[in-house]
């Protein structure tokens, strides 16, 4: 399909331009495939490259990674899909500019450790390259406001890798409250509750897990992630637990979120771990965790509602990110996190005043949506049960079809800005922050793009 078709079908779809006419950054029609560059590739972005090389219509040109044992592991997936293998730039933490430089490469993705996402990030928007960007790595307010500026200047596009949007169950939910089924949103909780131990101590021997070392003695997350359990007492990971509320919500879209607060329940789990597991003579086993077992953030929207958040990943227990939706004419409850099945749903008028509990699968494969009920063959095999399939999908179509990307820089802004809000209002014992609108207005007039376009 050559770029005139694109645009044709653009303008079909109705969407806004994801790239300026005039942009030298566009897709290369010539050759119909999105040539990417890959900033890190360490277990998550081994996912990512693994999936891109799937497709016909990707060629991964490149990688950068001072991690020569992350880049041989990426290198060794490059080989498992027959494909070429990409140049390689690892000659130090700054060798990705380099990277950047190359006038061969249309867009890249991100997914090194956090505190490196606002530096590489603008860093690629003002090289040209659109960028896909990994969950979380906000330090500060003002990191968040980088980004919105550097794009406003550059007008090269960001988009907010979020997989859990694009989890079946959810995205059923999110069709049933586009539908009406809930009347109108009230409330919504959602967040992160998974056990980390094991990934935020790691030897290095196995993969997953092993050990109770992090820092430079450890393995992959466990390197640089568990350094912000010892040095920041915060929401961390909100946007797993955020976007999909936040796509039902309406934010930056008609509504937006307009301030929290948030509070830390006192630190254990770490420490008793870590005794249990290399004794407690351990260096580790001394070292103070800042960051509070359990983070709770309430969040407002100028629209009226509310949205709950959890932070629960140094403490036993099963994954579950607790999602829960309320509205005036219904409720649906997450059980546990894996399928349509794992969910408790509640109509009173049709279930006649019950009060009682039903299963959600009968709605929700009902109300699956387009996306999954038309594409769920594509999606098998892909990482996290195919969310990673339809967020890849949607990056790499938006790109060739040159179509505004379901959640872009003002969404990543606001969500990524929850950590530092949320860590000052725990500094200040709960007291309530304001959330910046960081579109500027626009958000009045914005339109949802996310779940709109059964094109893909």
């Amino acid at each position: 399909m050559n770029r005139r078709n694109f645009l044709q079908n653009t303008a079909i779809a109705g969407f806004g331009s994801l790239i300026l006419p005039n942009s030298l950054f566009a897709f290369n029609s010539q050759t119909s495939k999105v040539r990417i560059g890959m900033i890190a590739v360490g277990l998550r972005g081994q996912v990512h490259l693994d999936e891109l090389l799937k497709r016909d219509d990707v060629e991964v040109v490149a990688m950068a990674d001072p991690d020569d044992r992350m880049i041989k592991r990426a290198q060794k997936i490059v080989n498992n899909h027959n494909k070429k293998q990409p140049e390689v730039y690892q000659d130090g933490d700054y060798d990705y500019r380099n990277l950047l430089k190359r006038t061969d490469i249309d867009a890249v993705i991100i997914s090194s450790p956090w505190e490196w996402h606002e530096r590489q990030g603008t860093e690629a928007m003002r090289a040209g390259k659109i960028v896909g960007m990994e969950v979380c790595g906000a330090m500060t307010l003002e990191e968040c406001w980088k980004y919105v500026d550097t794009f406003e200047e550059t007008k090269v596009p960001l988009m907010m890798l979020e997989n859990v949007c694009y989890r079946r169950d959810l995205m059923a939910i999110f069709n049933m409250v586009k539908k009406g089924k809930f009347g109108e949103l009230i409330h919504g909780t959602g967040g992160y509750q998974h056990d980390l131990r094991d990934v935020l101590f790691n030897d290095g021997v196995q993969p997953y897990g092993g050990g109770v070392e992090f820092g430079d003695k450890a393995f992959s997350e466990a390197k640089w992630r568990t350094n912000h359990y010892v040095n920041r007492n915060a929401e961390l990971y909100p946007t797993h637990g955020l976007g999909p509320i936040s796509a039902m919500f309406d934010v930056n879209r008609g509504n937006r979120i307009t301030h929290l607060t948030s509070m830390a329940s006192k630190a254990r789990g770490l420490n008793k771990y870590i005794v249990e597991n290399g004794g407690e003579n351990h260096p580790n086993a001394k070292v103070n965790f800042k960051l509070g077992d359990i983070i709770t953030t309430t969040l407002k929207c100028e629209n009226g509602e509310t949205i709950v958040l959890t932070h629960d990943t140094s403490l036993q227990r099963p994954y579950n990110l607790g999602f829960k939706v309320q509205g005036t004419e219904g409720i649906w409850q997450e059980i546990s996190s894996g399928g349509i099945d794992k969910g408790f749903i509640y109509f009173e008028k049709e279930m006649n005043h019950s009060h009682q509990w039903p299963n959600s699968k009968e709605y929700l494969t009902e109300y699956d949506h387009p996306l999954w009920k038309n594409h769920a063959a594509k999606a098998e095999g892909a990482g996290h049960g195919g969310m990673d399939y339809f967020l890849l999908n949607a990056f790499v179509e938006s790109i060739k079809r040159n179509i505004e990307f379901p959640f872009d820089v003002y969404d990543l802004a606001t969500w990524y800005a929850v950590t530092p809000l949320s860590e000052k209002s725990i500094e200040e014992n709960g007291q309530v922050q304001l959330m910046p609108d960081f579109t500027r207005g626009k958000y009045i007039d914005r339109k949802t793009v996310f779940g709109s376009n059964n094109e893909y």
